[in-house]
């Protein structure tokens, strides 16, 4: 298949931080993502926050979304169409593109809300964090009901048993990828919780406590069999948790993910 790409870098406009404004890299990987691609895209283009370096990789889909990343070309920053190996090497691609002081990541079927990015850089200020997450509902697929409200302080004690924040729209600091390396392309489900392993109790980590993003329900973390089994792996391998420790927490999760589908309905 042939390398497709656009964006503004290919005109040669490129952003850099200001005082007082740091660049904000957003990352967004989609595949066949053409019902819910544009309704993203605008969520972040229309931003209070205007110095945000927008970069989407495209896995070669078939469907319209090419022609929806041509349509809005003047408005990304840089975009590309080419089969990948799975959503971590598309985050990885746009780690490896991204010029900001902070990344985050943000899918083709989520939204950020209006003020979102103002609101974290604002919480940010000065402070010299590797990491920052917030809240972020989780919706049904209109987007007209509210499931759930997930995401808390990451904190390691807690972190180390299990995913307790919510990754989609985290602010990374490029250090943490400077420091850690990239993305584990073996893990197909579980890649952004086993890279926040790798700090361990060293990461400097600020929540913002506000909801900053809506994120559809479903995809492939709502896997249930496979993300435990990823889970427990990353804990074993990557946090050094005991096997046995890691099996009981994989059999407790596995109970409550089938709890939470019986009664909640999601």
């Amino acid at each position: 298949m042939q390398k497709l790409e656009g964006g503004l870098r290919l005109k040669g406009i490129s952003k850099t931080s200001q005082k007082g404004l740091p660049l904000i890299s957003v990352i967004t990987s989609v595949f066949n993502g053409e019902k819910t691609l544009k309704q993203t895209i605008e969520s972040i283009i229309n931003q209070g926050y205007k110095n945000i370096e927008y970069i989407i990789v495209d896995a070669g889909s078939k469907d319209k979304t090419v022609d929806i990343l041509k349509e809005y070309s003047d408005r990304l920053d840089y975009w590309v169409s080419e089969p990948d190996k799975g959503i971590y090497d598309a985050w990885n691609k746009g780690v490896s593109l991204a010029k900001g002081e902070w990344i985050a990541f943000v899918g083709s079927d989520d939204i950020y809300l209006k003020d979102a990015l103002q609101n974290y850089v604002d919480f940010i200020g000065d402070k010299k964090f590797d990491y920052v997450s917030s809240r972020v509902e989780l919706v049904n697929q209109d987007m007209s009901k509210v499931l759930n409200v997930i995401g808390t302080a990451w904190k390691w004690s807690v972190f180390k048993n299990y995913m307790n924040v919510a990754h989609v729209g985290s602010f990374h600091n490029r250090s943490l990828f400077e420091r850690f390396g990239k993305y584990n392309i073996d893990f197909r489900i579980v890649g952004d919780y086993e890279f926040l392993l790798r700090p361990k109790r060293g990461m400097n980590a600020g929540f913002l406590d506000k909801v900053t993003v809506k994120m559809r329900a479903g995809g492939g973390s709502n896997i249930s069999s496979s993300v435990l089994k990823e889970t427990m792996r990353a804990k074993i391998n990557t946090a050094g948790r005991s096997k046995l420790i890691s099996y009981f927490e994989y059999l407790v999760g596995y109970i409550k993910f089938y709890l939470r589908r019986w009664f909640l309905n999601y």
